[in-house]
């Protein structure tokens, strides 16, 4: 019988040193020497300060910063470690009050906005991660977001046109506005 356990035990060795040690020490060396900043997470530093990754979306309550998609991760928002979604489907209840909630909240933040409100404002994404919002859900956050900085929507609107990205490779996804991004290049340029 320990003939036969034997290799077995030594099989299991060797495969376990391989795929649990030398692969990912490779994989990660060479993802260090090619891409170090996207294999570190995409952290975003500002004078010598992690402010967050551009992987992961933030929450955001002031009124003179971009407020980011809801986020459905427990036991707080945004807890990179327990990415999900809500998994309400359109018919449950709990769903329909979130969203109700979240619209109040938006028209509560800026009454004057009479816009439709975006659907990626008051639904979160599938990872409850989401970092970033639609250039529609930036454009209806402009005049709130104008107001509290005391600036003119135009020029609030110049940071959301540079912070816009298009689509990867000019057809894949949809443009997006990474909303950490935008809210450090306006905390960045004295626009308060």
């Amino acid at each position: 019988m320990i003939k036969e356990l034997r290799p077995a035990l030594l099989m299991m060795i060797v495969l376990t040193i391989i795929t649990g040690a030398v692969y990912p020490l490779l994989v990660t060396g060479i993802a260090q020497g090619l891409m170090q900043g996207k294999a570190d997470g995409s952290l975003i530093v500002v004078d010598n300060k992690l402010v967050g990754s551009e992987l992961i979306g933030q929450a955001f309550g002031d009124p003179k910063h971009f407020w980011a998609r809801p986020s459905a991760t427990s036991p707080y928002p945004n807890n990179a470690s327990s990415s999900s979604g809500s998994n309400q489907g359109p018919l449950n209840p709990a769903l329909k009050d979130a969203v109700t909630a979240r619209i109040k909240a938006l028209r509560d933040a800026d009454p004057a906005n009479a816009a439709p409100v975006p659907a990626d404002l008051v639904t979160a994404s599938g990872s409850g991660l989401d970092p970033h919002i639609s250039p529609a859900a930036a454009e209806y956050q402009v005049p709130r977001v104008a107001k509290a900085r005391d600036l003119p929507p135009e020029k609030v609107r110049e940071f959301v046109r540079a912070a816009t990205e298009e689509r990867q490779f000019g057809f894949l996804g949809e443009p997006r506005v990474n909303v950490l991004r935008l809210n450090l290049a306006l905390d960045s340029s004295k626009a308060t």
